[in-house]
């Protein structure tokens, strides 16, 4: 089976993981062991941005990053649907009412025109997502945020190695959260990010990663226990060099299967529109005018010809059982997705002869 993703571990990685356990350095009391300080130094220079405060898990970067902010009981966060649901969990986590608006169909990512229109006097932050590694148009996002006084925490859990307008993601929010999930273009197993220019915004999160810490046994206020493991930041560190690689290769797989799937009149393929670089967490391709069940039926016979097809993502959030309560939405652009949608691996364990047979196997079921 070509796993729909899959980590790439090697040799680098095992021996950073075994020099940790040599070592007997496994944490930090207050979440800053020496290996997670040189992980953190190491991403911001990556993501050119003045701190990263790093976690246990792409959600804990979600959820520190909206009670760092401030988010609280009777506040709105305005985000898509059409996403994973650990967006819209830390909003009502913090007591606060997602609001749920539309997409843009060409980029699978928030609609800025919906999401002004959705605005209200509850409204204290907007949680744009970069779905399948490529950025949300974000600098109207940034000028409306502006606009109506509102935070932007930017999701770019899945877009390492992405940029928009030739800069990283965050650079046009308050706080960009990043996962390190063994499924991402880089891990650490578990893990996540917070990067922020804002230092007095990023000292508040380092409190609250640690119970609320600045020294230890000392709380000053409500936090947690997001500690990142120091096995968890070598891998990281390892990972970080190579990313560049990991990014590289996976747009050339994107490149060769885009050229063979060209011929299929009947599916929409993903585009990279002007200005931006597409990470590839994702490739993913929608049936024109398709329905669930031809979605599903192809997705079937990908899987027993040995190619993970997967669908990110069927059940959008605002359908879901308990987010229902947050008011009725009907979303059309998000709906169609959903039914429409389905992702094939593109990860740099890939090969050229196997991303030319996804591509010979997805139009054979397309037909």
């Amino acid at each position: 089976m070509i796993p729909i993703n899959a980590p790439q571990i090697g040799e680098e990685e095992i021996k950073a993981v075994v020099k940790v356990m040599r070592s007997g350095i496994l944490t930090h009391g207050l979440g800053a062991g020496p290996l997670v300080t040189k992980f953190e130094k190491a991403f911001t220079k990556f993501v050119k941005t003045k701190h990263a405060i790093a976690v246990n898990t792409g959600t804990a970067a979600l959820h520190l990053a909206i009670t760092g902010a401030g988010i609280k009981r009777g506040d709105e966060v305005i985000l898509p649907s059409f996403t994973f649901v650990s967006t819209a969990e830390v909003i009502a986590m913090a007591g606060a009412k997602p609001v749920f608006v539309d997409i843009d169909p060409e980029t699978y990512n928030i609609s800025p025109r919906k999401m002004e229109k959705a605005i209200t006097k509850k409204t204290k932050a907007v949680m744009s997502v970069d779905l399948y590694g490529l950025s949300a148009d974000m600098q109207p996002i940034r000028e409306i945020a502006d606009k109506h006084g509102l935070l932007i925490i930017e999701d770019s859990c899945q877009a390492h190695g992405a940029s928009y307008k030739e800069k990283p993601p965050g650079a046009f929010a308050d706080a960009a959260c990043w996962s390190f999930y063994a499924s991402k273009n880089m891990t650490t197993g578990e893990g996540g990010m917070i990067t922020t220019d804002d230092s007095e915004f990023a000292e508040k999160m380092r409190f609250m990663r640690s119970h609320g810490e600045k020294e230890k046994y000392k709380s000053l206020m409500l936090g947690h226990n997001y500690h990142m493991p120091e096995i968890q930041a070598a891998i990281g560190c390892a990972q970080l060099k190579k990313l560049p690689k990991f990014v590289a290769r996976r747009r050339e797989n994107a490149k060769r299967l885009g050229e063979k799937l060209k011929k299929a009149e009947n599916l929409r393929l993903p585009k990279e529109p002007d200005g931006y670089k597409h990470s590839w967490y994702l490739y993913t391709v929608r049936l024109k005018n398709g329905k669930e069940k031809k979605r599903d039926k192809i997705v079937k016979v990908l899987k027993r010809e040995g190619i993970s097809a997967e669908v990110y993502y069927s059940n959008p959030i605002h359908l879901m059982p308990y987010y229902r309560k947050f008011g009725k939405y009907r979303l059309q652009e998000t709906e169609n997705a959903a039914r429409q949608v389905f992702s094939l691996p593109v990860h740099p364990g890939v090969t050229e002869k196997q991303v030319d047979f996804i591509g010979e196997s997805v139009l054979h079921a397309i037909e």
